[in-house]
């Protein structure tokens, strides 16, 4: 039941991340035209900054329980690494109890706050003369911090499950860093070439 708990989170967090993720597409496009306009017809929009921050805030706020999900975030592990599992577990597990969750929570209710008076009174940009609505993108500060809370206790459950067993339990993985790749292909003892793909042997198999 518990593991199920912890993949079903898993699987919420995927789901909402991939769909977020069309947030760096929409601004790559917005940006591109934005610079069409401003550099070849010289008549540049009202609304590209906003539009920017708008996008990569709800990119950055709806996908870091995705990030957290699949362990992504930035940590100093120097000397956590050569660490027992265990140990390991237990100090995540401190860490989220006195410095995660009450960082979070502390998201939450003022983000939802502030979110809640901005929707109430329509507020919009002040940046630009388009007038662009950016209570939406207060409004996802308290959700994005829901999910990173649920995303939490589910990292949570996984340290007790590694203080139990000895073994952190396997997340689910969609994409795979290069360096990962290229330690497991040179562990199977395969020619690693210079570009970071496996040289092709004589027999034409990599």
């Amino acid at each position: 039941m518990v593991r199920k708990f912890i993949y079903g989170v898993d699987e919420l967090s995927r789901t909402i991340g991939h769909a977020f993720s069309w947030s760096a597409t929409i601004l790559m496009a917005g940006t591109c035209y934005e610079v069409f306009m401003r550099y070849v017809l010289n008549d540049p929009t009202s609304w590209a900054f906003d539009f920017s921050y708008i996008c990569y805030g709800a990119l950055f706020y709806m996908a870091g329980a995705y990030a957290l999900s699949r362990g992504s975030h930035v940590r100093c592990d120097v000397f956590y690494r050569l660490i027992p599992v265990r140990r390991q577990a237990a100090i995540d597990l401190v860490l989220y109890v006195f410095f995660f969750f009450p960082g979070i929570i502390a998201l939450m209710s003022s983000g939802w706050a502030d979110g809640y008076n901005a929707m109430k009174i329509g507020e919009v940009s002040v940046n630009s003369p388009a007038g662009v609505p950016i209570w939406p993108m207060k409004l996802l500060v308290p959700f994005g911090a829901g999910l990173l809370a649920l995303q939490g206790s589910a990292e949570m459950l996984r340290c007790v499950i590694c203080l139990r067993e000895g073994a952190w339990p396997p997340r689910l993985h969609d994409v795979e860093e290069l360096e990962q790749q290229l330690i497991e292909r040179h562990a199977r003892g395969e020619d690693v070439g210079p570009a970071g793909s496996a040289a092709v042997s004589p027999g034409g198999r990599t």
